[in-house]
């Protein structure tokens, strides 16, 4: 037999698993395929601003809360359902979503910033934890949005293509 590797606790170290595209979800704040859930990555502020239009439309979708996440090069939206839907409903809102973007697998700084929002801390801390644009977190709101979209063009004194 060979050595053991750490002498004072007898561990050997763990094997490297490779992750399944299912487990790159963080499971600890999101949930591994959580049906409720609807995560997408967008180009722009006017495609976020038709997911919000679309929520408005459609008061039978049970919708828990919404997530805005400005990016340098687009945006993060994560819609949370009350209960799962049903079949014809999940079909019709995924391919809604997937006009407009595309579904989005967060890295572990974004995980955190989700789970934080979900579990009640207010946006501004955690902006200021993690280092990043909560654009609006609760019912789907475009005046958050657009508000955003303004004062940030304002200070640029340009509007670039992901605030479009």
């Amino acid at each position: 037999m060979g050595e053991v590797p750490y002498r004072m606790s007898g561990a050997s170290p763990l094997h490297e698993q490779q992750d399944s595209p299912e487990d790159k979800r963080c499971s600890i704040c999101l949930g591994k395929d959580d049906p409720m859930e609807y995560l997408y990555y967008l180009a722009n502020a006017s495609l976020t601003l038709r997911i919000v239009e679309f929520l408005h439309n459609r008061t039978q979708l049970p919708v828990s809360f919404m997530t805005v996440i400005h990016q340098i090069d687009g945006w993060v939206v994560r819609v949370k359902m009350e209960h799962e839907l049903d079949t014809d409903q999940d079909g019709d809102f995924q391919a809604f979503m997937k006009e407009l973007g595309i579904p989005y697998q967060p890295g572990i700084r974004i995980q955190m910033v989700l789970w934080g929002l979900e579990t009640g801390q207010s946006p501004v801390e955690v902006m200021q934890r993690y280092q990043v644009a909560v654009v609006s977190h609760g019912t789907p709101d475009r005046v958050e949005i657009e508000e955003f979209r303004h004062q940030f063009v304002q200070g640029l004194g340009y509007c670039p293509e992901t605030l479009a």
